[in-house]
C-alpha cells in the first residue's frame, strides 16, 4: 500500500513538473506564432531593399520600385516635335526604358531591341521565342524582361548576350522590378517569382489564384502587385511571406507607393491602402460569416477591411498605375485622365482623350505625358487638365512613355518607337 502511494505521488509529480513546463512553452510557441504571423516584432521586413535611378535615367516601367512614372529633369520638357523613329516588324506593347544613352523595348515581332538614344540607330537586338509585351528593367548592366514563350531572360545590357533564362511555362507579361540583388515578376501561371538577379536561381515563387499581369512594386521591404484573382497582395520581398490580401475587381496595373501608402486601379475603383496593414487571423474565411452574423444582430460590427483607407469609384475600365505627388493622384479610366486629390478624394479636373486610355501618365516639371488608343501622345498641364500638344503615331498606343533628358520616348502598335522633344 506504501509502495503504492509512493508511486502515485510520483506520478503526480511528474504531472505536476511536466504541466508547469510544457504550459509556458506552449503559451510561448503559441505568443511566437502569432507575432510571427501576423506583426513584424519577430521578422520585420528589410528596409534597405532599394534600386534608384539616376535623375537622368528610366530604368524600369514607371521609372523606379515604387512606380512612380515621375522626375525632375534639367532640360526643357519636350515640345511635341520628333527627333527620330525606329521601326520594328510587329506592333509594340512594351513600354521603352533608357540607361545610359540607350532605350531598350520589346515588340511582338519577338525581338528585345537595343537603340542608341540620341541617333535612333539600332545597337543590338535579342529574339526570344513569342512576343516581347514585358517591359524591360535594366539594373547593374542586365537587362531583365520576360516574353509570351513562358521564359523571364537576362542579358548583358552592353551586347544584347544571354546571360541565363528562367522557366514559368506561361507567359511573362508583368514587368520586373529589381532590389538589391532580387528580381520580381508576375506570369500567366498564376505566380509571383522572386529570382537571384545574378544567377536565376529561384529564391522563392507565390501562387495567386489567377494570371500577374501587374508589375510589382517594391518599397520598404515589402512587395506589392495585382492578381487577376481580383486582389492586391502585399508579401515579405525577403522571403515572400505574406502579409496582405484586399479584394479590388480586376487588378491589372501596377500599384504605386508613396509615403507608406499603396494607389492603385481595378476595374471600377482607384483605391489608397496603408502600406503597412496585414491581415488579421482568418479574415479572409471568416470576415462573411461576421458580416452575417451582425445582420442578424448576432455579432457586433466587423472591423474595417485591413489595410482600406479611402476608395473612389470613376469608370467602368482602367489599366492604369497612378501618378502620385502631393498635389494629386493622376490616372485614367476608360478614355479620361482624372487628377483626383489626394486627402478629400475629389476630382479636380478631367481630360478626356480620343480613346481609351491604357497608357500609364509620366510626370515631369509640372506636364504630364499619356497615350491613347486613339493614336496620340498627349502632353498635358498637371495646372488644369488641358492639353499642351499632342503627337500622332500610326497606330494604337497602350505603352507607357519614358521621359529622360528632355525627350520623351513612347512606342506604338504601328510598330515604331518614337523619340519626342
Amino acid at each position: 500500500m506504501a509502495r503504492q502511494q509512493a508511486r502515485q505521488r510520483r506520478r503526480n509529480l511528474i504531472k505536476t513538473v511536466a504541466v508547469s513546463i510544457l504550459s509556458p512553452l506552449l503559451l510561448a510557441g503559441a505568443v511566437f506564432m502569432v507575432l510571427y504571423s501576423f506583426t513584424d516584432t519577430i521578422m520585420a521586413p528589410p528596409q534597405m531593399l532599394s534600386s534608384s535611378p539616376l535623375p537622368d535615367e528610366w530604368t524600369m516601367f514607371r521609372r523606379d520600385l515604387t512606380r512612380t512614372g515621375a522626375i525632375n529633369p534639367g532640360a526643357p520638357p519636350p515640345q511635341g516635335k520628333l527627333k527620330w523613329s525606329f521601326a520594328t516588324g510587329a506592333a509594340i506593347h512594351s513600354s521603352p526604358t533608357v540607361v545610359d544613352g540607350v532605350v531598350y523595348f520589346g515588340s511582338r515581332d519577338f525581338h528585345l531591341y537595343a537603340v542608341d538614344a540620341e541617333t535612333g540607330r539600332e545597337k543590338w537586338r535579342f529574339k526570344a521565342g513569342s512576343w516581347v509585351e514585358s517591359s524591360p528593367t535594366v539594373v547593374d548592366g542586365i537587362v531583365y524582361f520576360g516574353s509570351n514563350d513562358g521564359f523571364f531572360y537576362a542579358l548583358d545590357a552592353r551586347t544584347g548576350h544571354e546571360m541565363w533564362r528562367f522557366r514559368t511555362r506561361f507567359p511573362v507579361k508583368s514587368s520586373p522590378a529589381v532590389a538589391d540583388g532580387r528580381v520580381y515578376f508576375g506570369s500567366d501561371n498564376y505566380s509571383l517569382y522572386c529570382l537571384d538577379a545574378r544567377t536565376g536561381t529561384k529564391l522563392w515563387e507565390y501562387e495567386t489564384g489567377g494570371f500577374v499581369l501587374s508589375s510589382p512594386a517594391v518599397a520598404n521591404g515589402i512587395v506589392y502587385f495585382g492578381s487577376m484573382d481580383n486582389h492586391l497582395y502585399a508579401l515579405q520581398a525577403d522571403n515572400g511571406r505574406f502579409r496582405l490580401r484586399f479584394r479590388a475587381y480586376e487588378i491589372v496595373g501596377s500599384p504605386a507607393v508613396k509615403d507608406g501608402k499603396v494607389y492603385f486601379t481595378s476595374r471600377y475603383n482607384l483605391y489608397v491602402l496603408d502600406g503597412r496593414a496585414r491581415n488579421w487571423p482568418g479574415e479572409g474565411d471568416l470576415r462573411g460569416w461576421w458580416i452575417q452574423f451582425y445582420a442578424f444582430r448576432l455579432a457586433p460590427s466587423p472591423p474595417p477591411v485591413s489595410g482600406y483607407l479611402w476608395s473612389k469609384l470613376l469608370g467602368s475600365q482602367s489599366f492604369s498605375t497612378p501618378v502620385v505627388t502631393d498635389d494629386a493622384i493622376y490616372t485614367s479610366f476608360n478614355n479620361r485622365l482624372y487628377a483626383v486629390d489626394p486627402d478629400t478624394a475629389e476630382v479636380k479636373w478631367m481630360f478626356f482623350a480620343g480613346g481609351e486610355i491604357a497608357s500609364s501618365p509620366a510626370l515631369g516639371s509640372g506636364i504630364l505625358y499619356v497615350g491613347s488608343q486613339d493614336g496620340n501622345l498627349y502632353a498635358i498641364s498637371t495646372t488644369d487638365g488641358k492639353a499642351l500638344w499632342h503627337f500622332t503615331t500610326g497606330g494604337e498606343i497602350t505603352a507607357s512613355p519614358a521621359l529622360v533628358n528632355g525627350v520623351v520616348y513612347i512606342t506604338s502598335h504601328d510598330g515604331r518607337l518614337y523619340a519626342i522633344e
